[in-house]
């Protein structure tokens, strides 16, 4: 669907501007259509993202703050989101060996199983909706790092 088409809007300042809008637009997008294919397996998108990143050092543990560093939405409130993964027993917490202070995290066996199977979803996902070819793919990636240069 064409932008103007989405938000009813052909005006624009400029294209750049209208590029703005449109990346902005087709985040939203795609960030419903994966919250739509998460929620089936009583997960948000924020909860997919953190056992996706304790993946990453799995079998070790990670802390909250490192976990934090990670995650794509940087304002997502990680100890909250590994509370609910813990009443899901998709995580277990303890207490860091090197600093009492520290809580160290770390996925269940339950935890790696629900990623397996949510992760086959988000690839038939976006194999499906995101209909560029490897080549568009490597531009638009391109193109996306050189929008974000000034990003600190």
């Amino acid at each position: 669907m064409k932008l103007e088409q989405a938000i009813q809007s052909t005006k624009f300042k400029n294209e750049t501007h209208k590029a703005g809008l449109n990346i902005l637009y087709t985040a939203w997008w795609l960030k419903t259509s994966f919250s739509q294919a998460l929620k089936e397996y009583g997960l948000t998108h924020e909860q997919y993202n953190v056992l996706r990143i304790l993946k990453g050092k799995h079998p070790e543990q990670m802390c909250v703050r490192d976990i934090a560093c990670r995650m794509i939405e940087k304002s997502s409130n990680v100890p909250r989101i590994v509370d609910r993964l813990e009443i899901k027993k998709l995580v277990k917490r303890s207490v860091s060996s090197f600093d009492k202070r520290e809580t160290m995290i770390q996925l269940t066996a339950a935890g790696l199983l629900l990623l397996e199977v949510t992760t086959k979803k988000a690839d038939e996902l976006f194999d499906s909706q995101l209909c560029v070819t490897d080549e568009e793919a490597k531009q638009l990636n391109e193109l996306l790092e050189k929008l974000r240069q000034k990003e600190v």
